[in-house]
């Protein structure tokens, strides 16, 4: 097995389309197809791109296939025998790490519910025992200020934006569009609406900003918020 096909493999296990990894580094659409199909062997200006992006991939793994596909499997596998045991019964049958994307929503906030997955990487994040997660992005505004404050990181799971879908008094991140076609991404509490079955109440936790309802049809895109991060100090 080729580098080409366990970079595949990878990506696979990391749940990443390749046409993201293209676009994120520059490569031309299809590029590792191509590559994949000849059989080719990856240059070093692309090895040095999944090395410096992928920071959990073990790159002895990658040209060799000897090791494992990733480092923190690396570490584990070093460890003493009495170490190895701690470890395996503090995660239980079944554990699986997760890590979670944390994208870049300044760059284009629309492509944050998009299918094909565009949205930049900045780094991963994984935290013992969250739910399922999809990504996570840092907070901007103060709009739910106390409780969250811009630089905050939050984890979502995106859901189908239907009323049948919205668990009522939970925290979501939303994608809207409004009529001259900016985007825009915020985070509030979502209500039943006076208005009718059809409509939403956005809610924000600061006391300064005003409670909106909107159609459900002007959400384009809709997450339950799972989880927030704050960092208290960086020294």
């Amino acid at each position: 097995m080729k580098a080409i096909e366990r970079f595949y493999e990878y990506l696979d296990f990391k749940g990443i389309k390749p046409t993201r990894f293209e676009k994120d580094n520059g490569l031309s659409n299809g590029y590792l197809g191509t590559q994949l199909k000849r059989n080719g062997n990856l240059g070093e200006d692309i090895l040095n791109k999944i090395i410096d992006n992928c920071l959990d991939i073990n790159p002895v793994w990658l040209l060799t296939g000897k090791q494992s596909m990733t480092k923190i499997n690396v570490y584990t596998e070093n460890l003493s025998p009495d170490d190895q045991n701690f470890l395996n019964e503090s995660k239980g049958d079944g554990y699986q790490k997760q890590y979670i994307p944390l994208y870049d929503i300044q760059a284009s906030p629309s492509t944050l519910f998009n299918d094909e997955n565009l949205e930049r990487v900045i780094d991963q994040i994984t935290i013992p025992g969250l739910p399922k997660c999809d990504g996570a992005v840092y907070v901007s505004s103060d709009s739910m200020y106390p409780l969250l404050k811009s630089g905050d990181i939050i984890a979502y799971k995106k859901i189908a934006n239907t009323i049948e879908n919205i668990y009522w008094g939970e925290m979501y991140l939303l994608s809207l569009i409004n009529d001259e076609g900016d985007d825009f991404v915020m985070v509030k509490w979502i209500q039943k609406s006076e208005k009718g079955d059809e409509f939403v109440k956005l809610v924000s936790e600061n006391k300064h900003h005003q409670s909106k309802d909107l159609h459900i049809t002007t959400i384009k895109g809709l997450a339950l918020i799972k989880a927030s991060i704050r960092i208290n100090a960086t020294y």
